[in-house]
């Protein structure tokens, strides 16, 4: 699949572990091809009844690669993220998520599109996209406003300031809490639950409670179109010199 997102089948289970430890797994082009592929190949795969999403090293998954953006092809709805963002959000199996350290940006919002995530009690999750001179994406701007309500929706977009575990679980961002150590397991052992439910009733339980996916592919388009713009204006390339800039001060 590739170095950077390491999979393995067991059980029904099919897990996806994004492997970029020394980035704490910001999310790489090749990354998206391969999310991508795997949930694709997921999707047709007879003998796979749940995913689980996972990371390695000290964070679930940093955001996105800002390299990849300032230096890679123009936003398009021909670009990687695309085509891993509309499987997201068409993927007719469970999704189950294991999130430790942190979890930043496409790391928080493609857990709305999870049915069970575990978190450790210690991870931290924050949505920056308007700090950074971004708009939401993954059909955030929906999702999240009908999982929290408009305001506190608001609240974690808008100003962008990051959250803790307890945050989250009250949030109902995720369904349950547990030490870092025992994420994994945790998570495997209800992927593994699930893999073992009637299928059939499963699958028709899951689809009656995320309703059509039309409109959240739409939302994602729309999200798409201003997120391109806002990549070539001034307000995000003003932002990120900040950020950079904050980084090297850190180093």
């Amino acid at each position: 699949m590739s170095e950077q997102l390491l999979t393995s089948s067991a059980e029904g289970v099919f897990e996806m572990r994004f492997n970029r430890p020394e980035k704490r797994n910001a999310i790489t082009y090749a990354m998206y091809e391969a999310l991508y592929r795997g949930l694709t190949e997921a999707q047709a795969d007879e003998a796979v009844r749940v995913v689980l999403l996972s990371g390695e090293g000290a964070a679930f998954c940093a955001g996105n690669d800002l390299n990849d953006f300032l230096s890679g092809p123009a936003f398009s709805s021909e670009h990687p993220v695309m085509g891993f963002l509309h499987t997201l959000a068409s993927f007719g199996k469970p999704l189950v998520a294991a999130v430790h350290g942190q979890a930043v940006g496409i790391g928080v919002t493609m857990l709305l599109h999870c049915d069970l995530v575990v978190a450790s009690r210690t991870a931290q999750l924050s949505l920056p996209f308007v700090n950074l001179g971004l708009v939401p994406e993954a059909a955030s701007s929906l999702l999240l406003p009908r999982l929290v309500g408009q305001q506190r929706a608001a609240e974690l977009l808008l100003l962008g300031k990051p959250f803790d575990a307890v945050t989250a679980l009250n949030l109902g961002l995720v369904n349950r809490l547990v030490e870092e150590a025992s994420v994994l397991p945790e998570a495997r052992a209800l992927a593994r639950a699930l893999a073992h439910q009637p299928q059939s009733a499963l699958l028709e339980t899951r689809r009656l409670l995320r309703g059509e996916p039309e409109r959240v592919r739409a939302r994602i388009d729309a999200e798409a179109r201003i997120f391109g713009a806002q990549l070539r204006s001034e307000e995000f390339r003003t932002a990120i010199r900040a950020f950079l800039a904050r980084g090297r001060a850190a180093s």
